[in-house]
């Protein structure tokens, strides 16, 4: 069972990293940021439109990277449209701890499940930055700053 559980972990985060959802710079974003990887060379760019009412209208990201961290932005901004800026900020960093292993009892509502697809890069603590890279980018897009690396 546990074998069947992730390959269909793995076969998501292909179909993410193969066809990532919010591919794109739109150009009514209000915040965006700058991601890089320095242990791996990976860039993320996220793109943000926040609404007046503290809501999170719409999130995307272009960049070039492995697929764990293209799936990860890619189920990123999926996640975060339609929250609070506290909320997805939350959401991601339960989900941070979670792939570093310091906290296996991660609950995110609704989305818990989708992120737990990610959840077996902390066997491999240098893919955790890869899937962190998006969280760091939008965090940083979040409180205005333009630049940020997963060191």
């Amino acid at each position: 069972m546990f074998d069947d559980l992730r390959e269909l972990y793995q076969e998501v985060i292909l179909d993410h990293s193969k066809h990532p959802r919010n591919f794109r710079h739109p150009e009514d974003a209000n915040h965006e940021a700058h991601g890089y990887n320095p242990l791996c060379g990976d860039t993320v760019n996220v793109y943000l439109k926040m609404g007046h009412n503290g809501l999170i209208e719409d999130a995307a990201f272009e960049g070039k990277g492995c697929a764990i961290s293209l799936a990860s932005a890619s189920m990123m901004t999926e996640i975060i449209k339609g929250k609070t800026e506290t909320q997805a900020k939350t959401i991601f960093d339960g989900f941070q701890k979670l792939v570093k292993g310091e906290d296996d009892n991660f609950d995110a509502g609704e989305d818990t499940e989708r992120l737990m697809v990610l959840a077996g890069v902390k066997q491999f603590p240098m893919r955790v930055k890869c899937a962190t890279l998006a969280r760091h980018a939008m965090s940083s897009a979040m409180d205005g700053a333009e630049e940020t690396s997963t060191e």
